[in-house]
């Protein structure tokens, strides 16, 4: 595979393989992802999105491949202010207000000061600066440990299931966070499982059973299928593949 000159590379791919027992969750993938960009991780529940993500930040046990990002090991200590991750799950204290929470990972990660006022108004939480994190919905929760991940500068932003319970309006501004924090220079991957999110990503991964069986942009993929929206191209995408396969 031609690789992209390695300073345009947040995250380099060699064979990544992860098995879980005897099962291969994820089968030698190869790929650059670059920076500047809004890739976008797809497919059903069970794909091996969040097992793609968890390798990237070193996170995930049993790799097998080479793994590295912005030109390091994944996981390396010298990434820990450098990359972010956000998962599926809240990951802040429920006994701490949303402010509380910024400000003690701001003081983790050696933020600028101010920074926690500063993605609190990123994610749309003002309102809410003050509560416990306990009081609040799933989809805010969500969104205090997304404003946790975008403290500091990191140049490599992994996000999980960001969208997850938000409603339409939300998603939208999300969306368009991302879309801002890419132009500005990060490196966003960003998984889910709702096609439509596929048209505001710069690249798309499309995953099946630990293969990408797509790696293509949103217009390519309408346009090389023919079908009228995402979801509808995924399963076009599933039917080639499985017919190239038989």
């Amino acid at each position: 595979m031609k690789h992209a000159s390695d300073d345009a590379v947040a995250v380099r791919l060699s064979g990544l393989t992860v098995k879980r027992g005897h099962r291969e969750v994820l089968s030698g993938l190869t790929l650059d992802i670059a920076v500047g960009k809004v890739t976008g991780v797809l497919g059903p529940s069970g794909c091996g999105k969040t097992t793609l993500l968890r390798s990237i930040v070193g996170a995930q046990a049993n790799v097998g491949g080479d793994v590295r990002v912005l030109g390091l090991p994944a996981g390396s200590r010298e990434l820990r202010t450098r990359v972010a991750y956000a998962t599926q799950a809240a990951s802040v204290y429920d006994d701490l207000s949303v402010m509380q929470n910024l400000g003690f990972f701001a003081s983790a990660l050696g933020a600028p000061k101010g920074d926690a006022e500063r993605v609190v108004d990123l994610v749309g939480l003002r309102n809410e600066a003050k509560q416990r994190v306990e009081s609040l919905s799933g989809g805010q929760r969500n969104r205090v440990s997304l404003a946790a991940a975008l403290l500091g500068s990191p140049e490599l932003i992994v996000l999980d299931e960001p969208t997850v319970g938000l409603d339409p309006v939300l998603r939208a501004e999300l969306w368009d966070l991302f879309a801002r924090l890419a132009g500005e220079g990060a490196a966003l991957i960003v998984s889910s499982h709702v096609m439509d999110e596929a048209l505001r990503c710069d690249r798309l991964l499309l995953l099946r059973e630990g293969e990408v069986i797509a790696d293509t942009t949103p217009h390519a993929l309408l346009s090389d299928t023919g079908a009228p929206d995402p979801e509808s191209a995924f399963l076009e995408v599933i039917r080639a593949h499985e017919g190239g396969a038989s």
